[in-house]
C-alpha cells in the first residue's frame, strides 16, 4: 500500500499508523508466543528433574502464562473493537474517521 495514500487520508500521520499497527500485530504474535515456549521449556525442566513438587509448580506456572498468553492476544482484540467504535468521526462533515484511517495502513 501506497504510504502517501495513507498519509493522505490519515491527515499525515498515515506513517506513524502504520508503525503503531506492525508493532502491535508483532506483539500481539510474539508475546503469546513466547510465554508458551518460556512455560514449555520450565515443565520440560520440571519433568526432567523428575521431581513431583517441581512439576506440580511448573504446571501451575504453564497455566498460569497460558492464560497471560489468552489475554494478551485478546486485548489488543478488544482494543481494535474498542477503537472501531470510538472513531467512527461524527456528523460534521469530516469523511475521514480513524477507524478507517487505522484500517487503510
Amino acid at each position: 500500500m501506497d504510504i502517501f495514500l495513507i498519509a493522505d487520508s490519515c491527515g499525515g500521520l498515515g506513517p506513524i499508523v502504520t508503525v503503531v499497527k506492525g508493532l502491535f500485530n508483532i506483539i500481539k504474535i510474539f508475546i503469546p508466543i513466547a510465554l508458551l515456549i518460556m512455560g514449555v521449556i520450565d515443565l520440560s525442566k520440571a519433568v526432567l528433574a523428575s521431581d513431583d513438587k517441581e512439576i506440580k509448580a511448573a504446571q501451575g506456572k504453564f497455566v498460569k502464562r497460558a492464560i497471560a498468553a489468552v489475554a494478551v492476544f485478546f486485548a489488543f482484540t478488544l482494543v481494535d473493537a474498542v477503537m472501531g467504535l470510538v472513531g467512527q468521526g461524527d456528523d460534521s462533515g469530516d469523511t475521514t474517521s480513524w477507524s478507517q484511517c487505522w484500517e487503510s495502513s
